[in-house]
């Protein structure tokens, strides 16, 4: 009679049958994920680092600017900011100088040039003031004014100074003059913008 085979030996014979089959080789990606996934795994730890290292860059240009602000700019301020201020530099004025500072109700400029006696005259006209109006022996600028400049009107000097007041959002002026050589006075000069006084602030 023919043989007849059990169950249990057909599943001996697929289970031998499966561990004869050669293993499988791993697959590989195609080339549009290598040609894309490598150039990433590249380009984005760079990408990175640049971008560290500009903000890094940019973080050490603000403090130094930061630092900047905070000391006498050896220049003249520019046009606008000597319109604002309504500080006009003379022509041929030397050894100039300022330092403007902002708050949210509050903006000062710091200026300092040395000019001729006519320069003098011309600065004073133009702020609305004149020579006979300075009075002698006055220093207009407190020391709390000059934090960030050199300014020390301690030493006696012939010193002449004036207080200017202005009406709505125009500047008030703080200048003493150092009249040691008339005919090169050095002039310094607080102007402050007060936004208040337009609002009624004073």
């Amino acid at each position: 009679p023919p043989r007849t085979t059990t169950a249990p030996a057909l599943r001996h014979r697929r289970h031998r049958a499966r561990q004869a089959r050669p293993a499988a080789a791993p697959s590989t990606p195609p080339d549009w994920v290598r040609w894309t996934v490598l150039p990433l795994l590249v380009v984005v730890p760079i990408g990175y680092v640049v971008v560290a290292a500009k903000q890094s860059r940019i973080s050490g240009e603000d403090k130094q600017q930061e630092a900047a602000a905070r000391h006498m700019t050896r220049a003249r301020p520019s046009s606008l900011q000597q319109r604002v201020y309504q500080v006009s530099f003379p022509i041929g004025a030397t050894h100039p100088g300022y330092l403007e500072t902002n708050s949210w109700d509050v903006s000062v400029l710091l200026a300092q040039f040395t000019t001729t006696a006519g320069g003098l005259d011309t600065f004073l006209a133009k702020v609305g003031t004149s020579r006979a109006a300075l009075q002698p022996g006055r220093v207009t600028i407190r020391p709390a004014q000059t934090k960030g400049v050199d300014w020390n009107f301690a030493v006696h000097r012939p010193y002449a100074g004036i207080t200017l007041h202005q009406a709505g959002d125009k500047p008030d002026h703080d200048i003493t003059v150092d009249l040691t050589d008339p005919d090169a006075p050095t002039v310094y000069v607080v102007s402050t913008v007060n936004f208040q006084h337009g609002f009624g602030g004073g």
